[in-house]
């Protein structure tokens, strides 16, 4: 089991800093349109970390950076760390690809509705094995060579351990920033800058540290529960403690939802009850 850092360990790498710094719109926009080359007029945030759940009985998503631009096109970026080849990173941007499209086909649109959509997956680690700095996935047909099936869904793997003369400079340098290595041009600095200033950050400071505590508690309490049968009852007691814990420390829902393992409804209504939103 992955060891929860220290507030002060914390780099670009891990999650909770890679969200923080990507709410800054400029250096979203910037890397997205660097990695895809593409302009961009403008991006929006629908929600923080956007939870889908299409349906009661299917497993929902919670996306990491959800952004949407100008004309209707979405980006999904996550920040990726675990080689485990149970992550099941190709597998999982199936199944993303599946719930965006269904939340963004509302009903009675056709299909041709639908918009242009990039899952993004910023690795720590050589995906595939075939050392490129990044792997770009399109449809395409298999009998002619160079046919695509038009479908605009691409998924695409950066790889920090790759590096490439062809690549964008700005990208080549944020992957080597990625991997440990130190800030180097304007937009990498920029980065770094925004990394600094969130360090600094008491509240921001404060709602990390109130989430390593609770997932500490968590995993010690979830040892003990492997030792002992029958505490149900228990574990939602601990769960709900810890929820109200991050709702009075002011930690978004969404971050809330996504550490409990529970949606954000229910954390709504679980602050409203308890006079805490």
């Amino acid at each position: 089991m992955k060891r929860i850092k220290d507030w002060e360990e914390l780099t670009i790498q891990d999650n909770f800093l890679f969200l923080k710094v990507m709410q800054n719109k400029r250096l979203c926009q910037h890397l997205i349109e660097k990695i895809l080359q593409i302009k961009i007029a403008d991006i929006t945030y629908p929600d923080t970390e956007k939870t889908i759940d299409i349906r009661l009985d299917s497993k929902s998503v919670r996306l990491d950076v959800y952004v949407k631009d100008d004309t209707g096109r979405v980006f999904n970026i996550e920040m990726q760390c675990s080689d485990d080849q149970s992550s099941g990173l190709a597998k999982r941007t199936r199944y993303y690809q599946a719930m965006i499209d269904m939340d963004m086909l509302k009903k009675g649109e056709v299909y041709n509705q639908l918009r242009p959509s990039y899952i993004i997956f910023i690795c720590t680690f050589d995906a595939f094995d075939e050392g490129l700095p990044m792997y770009t996935f399109r449809n395409r047909c298999v009998e002619k060579d160079g046919l695509e099936l038009g479908d605009e869904a691409t998924k695409i793997f950066l790889n920090s351990k790759g590096d490439s003369e062809a690549l964008d400079p700005d990208i080549r340098a944020f992957l080597r920033y990625v991997d440990g290595k130190a800030a180097e041009g304007a937009f990498v600095q920029a980065l770094d800058t925004e990394v600094k200033a969130i360090k600094q950050h008491k509240e921001t400071r404060r709602e990390y540290m109130t989430l390593a505590m609770e997932l500490k508690r968590q995993r010690q309490f979830g040892r003990e529960e492997g030792r002992e049968e029958g505490r149900e009852e228990g574990r939602q007691e601990e769960r709900l403690k810890m929820i109200l814990a991050m709702l009075q420390d002011g930690v978004a829902k969404e971050t809330i939802a996504k550490y409990a393992k529970v949606s954000v409804d229910y954390i709504t209504e679980l602050g409203k009850k308890n006079h805490l939103l």
